[in-house]
Formats: C-alpha cells, structure tokens, sequence
C-alpha cells in the first residue's frame, strides 16, 4: 500500500497569478507534440515545412481546449455550469473530455487540411503519434488534482485515499495512453503506411486501453454504471472509437491508398 503525497495543485504563485499542475499538463504537451512533429516534417520525402507544423499544432491546441472542454461541460458537468457559468473557461481545474477534444482536434484539423489544399487523411495520419505525450501529461495532472481514482484493491501499489487502499488508474493511463500508446504509434509510422492506417491504429488502441482501464476505475459520481453493473460513459464513448479505428485499419490495407506526407 502506498500513500497518496497530496501533491499542491498549484505549481507556482506570483502573486495573484497562479500557475497549476494540470494547466501546465498541457503545455508540455502541446510542447512535446510540437517537437515530434518538427522532427517527423525533417524526415526523409517528407512533405511538411517547419511552418506547416505551427500551424497545425495552432489549430489542433485550439481544437483539443475547446472540444475538450465542452465535451465534459455536456457530457459530465453540464449542472456544474448551470450553478457556474464561468467555470467553463477554469481548465486549469481539470474537467477535459478526451473524446470532446478528439472530436475538437478533428473540426480544426479539417479546416487546416482544406486551407492547405491537403488530404484530411494525410493530416491525420501525420497526427496520429503527437497527442500521446499529451495525454501521459494530462493523466499526470489528474493524479496531482487527485482525480479519477480506481476501485478498491489489494495490490502492494494501491493507494490509500480517503480511508480505502484504490487503484491508481490515472497511472495507468498515464502508461497506456501515454507511453505505450506513442511507443506504438511513432514505431509505426516510422515509415510510409497506407492513408487512413496510423490514424485508424491510434483510434483502436487508445479506445482498447481505455475501455480495459474503465474497468478499474470508479465511474463518475453523478452518472455511474449506465448498465449491468459495469458499464460507463468512458466504455461507451469509446465503442465507437474502437468499431472505427478497426475498420479503418482494414479499410486502408484494403484500398492501399499511398500516403500524401511522402513525396
């Protein structure tokens, strides 16, 4: 059993100004997915500029915050914002959607791939690897706002929080999502792999790691199981992922279709 460190949320103060973990969770991932993608754009045949990838990571920054955040409003903390109508803007207090600021991400990216004159599939292939950096960060941040914690357990790595000994399942999706997530994903598109492919791989094993670490995890308080026992708003949301991301994969082998970030 380990002890939960009660981390401050707050990292740094000057003065009135206050800087917390989880605002700067995302910093450092937009940063990482930056540095990824100017390294991928120097690569060999590649079709990308340096000045392609600010742009992108500018639009997908604006997409992942918005969608983010509005995908929680509505799905998890819409009578939060009923109480609080300014708490839609505090994401420094954590309450970020991964499937609202995917679904952000996708918006931004297409209106980047139509002002480029590129393929939208091309833009997120070229995308698939950059947001799991992105998303150990944010997991992090989750374990410093003491959030999203698992169900009890008796495993020697259990936290005690709150009088009960709880799995630690923002660690573990820090490591799925995160490090294993991008382990895959920047291995595979190490070279040229059929349109449609990356991206359909990121959907399937994101929403796989996911859906295998809801099981672990208590739901949310307002919502929990929405059948049987055992299933949640993070499963359900991420069916549709996993379906998707399968077909894809498929779908692009299939076809063959050769990728547009190769010249």
């Amino acid at each position: 059993m380990l002890s939960y460190p009660e981390i401050d949320p707050i990292a740094f103060q000057f003065g009135p100004l206050r800087i917390h973990w989880y605002g700067l969770m995302y910093v450092i991932g937009f940063a990482a997915a930056w540095w990824l993608a100017r390294v991928r754009a120097a690569g060999p045949n590649s079709t990308w500029k340096p000045v392609d990838v600010d742009d992108l990571i500018f639009y997908a920054a604006v997409g992942v915050i918005a969608g983010g955040r509005l995908g929680w409003i509505l799905v998890y903390g819409f009578e939060r914002l009923l109480d609080d109508p300014l708490s839609f803007i505090r994401v420094w207090e954590g309450g970020m959607s991964f499937h609202g600021g995917l679904a952000g991400v996708m918006i931004a990216v297409a209106w980047f791939a139509r002002r480029r004159g590129r393929e939208i599939a091309d833009v997120l292939d070229f995308t698939a690897p950059l947001p799991a950096l992105g998303l150990f960060a944010g997991r992090i941040g989750n374990f410093i706002n003491g959030e999203l914690w698992g169900k009890p357990t008796d495993l020697p790595w259990g936290f005690l929080v709150g009088g009960d000994v709880r799995h630690p399942t923002q660690l573990y999706e820090a490591a799925l999502e995160g490090v294993v997530l991008f382990t895959v994903i920047w291995w595979f598109t190490s070279k040229p792999r059929p349109r449609f492919a990356p991206a359909g791989l990121f959907l399937a094993c994101y929403a796989a790691f996911r859906i295998f670490v809801e099981f672990l995890r208590l739901p949310d308080a307002h919502i929990g199981y929405l059948a049987s026992g055992w299933l949640t708003m993070g499963q359900l949301l991420s069916l549709p992922m996993l379906i998707a991301g399968l077909g894809m994969l498929v779908w692009s082998h299939r076809r063959n279709n050769r990728s547009g970030n190769y010249s």
